[in-house]
């Protein structure tokens, strides 16, 4: 195959949204440099593409994009790309017994795209059933955070959430629900504003019994916005 079908192939899987494996693609040397030393090479390279593009790197609103860029990319948005930055998944005996669906709603998501490095913004929904075990809930928050943190397909990083969730956890009874919009599918392409994608994970009685699978949908569902 030729090097221009190979790319219009590249082009229709990235497009059509065709997911890799669970785990996010990474080089064996990923960790080789530190944040610093990417974030020296990221920089000369992004002013590269912006001089490409006829941009005047010389104009005092652009001097300072190359370094701007570089920072976001290896300490913000793509920051979920080092385990280091794990966050700390610790459980607590469940002294209370509380042996019902536990269900944190509307947490928001902030991803990238990795097929065109554009923004997926929108609601995890993460539910689980303690089998002993608990966790914080803000622990939730932070490990759909983390995952977020990533180029990412939605489908891996529902799965991802949770898989780290029953890990934790040491349960099967875990379920995530995103519903996203892909800014690759609003804002170029198709465009269309108004679409968005809902992937779902679900594991243990979640899976398998149906009345369980249809009171978690009903508790994320529910309308429970409220003003502090």
């Amino acid at each position: 195959m030729d090097t221009i079908h190979q790319e219009d192939l590249y082009d229709d899987m990235g497009d059509g949204h065709i997911p890799g494996d669970f785990n996010t693609p990474m080089k064996e040397d990923a960790f080789a440099l530190s944040d610093e030393e990417k974030i020296a090479k990221i920089k000369p390279l992004f002013a590269e593409i912006m001089d490409v593009l006829g941009m005047d790197l010389n104009d005092d609103s652009l001097k300072g994009t190359p370094n701007r860029v570089a920072k976001m990319y290896v300490r913000e948005i793509f920051g979920g790309l080092n385990p280091e930055r794990m966050p700390g998944m610790s459980t607590f005996e469940n002294k209370y017994k509380y042996n019902q669906m536990l269900v944190e709603k509307d947490i928001v998501v902030y991803s990238t795209c990795e097929h065109h490095f554009l923004p997926i913004v929108g609601r995890a929904h993460v539910g689980y059933i303690s089998n002993g075990r608990v966790i914080g809930l803000s622990k939730i928050n932070r490990i759909v955070d983390y995952y977020a943190r990533r180029p990412q397909v939605q489908e891996r990083l529902t799965m991802q959430i949770v898989k780290s969730m029953q890990e934790a956890l040491g349960t099967q009874d875990v379920a995530c629900v995103i519903d996203a919009k892909h800014l690759c599918v609003n804002s170029r392409g198709i465009r269309d504003i108004e679409s968005s994608t809902i992937t779902a994970e679900l594991g243990g009685y979640f899976k398998t019994d149906p009345t369980t699978r249809a009171e978690f949908l009903k508790y994320i569902d529910m309308d429970t916005k409220f003003n502090v």
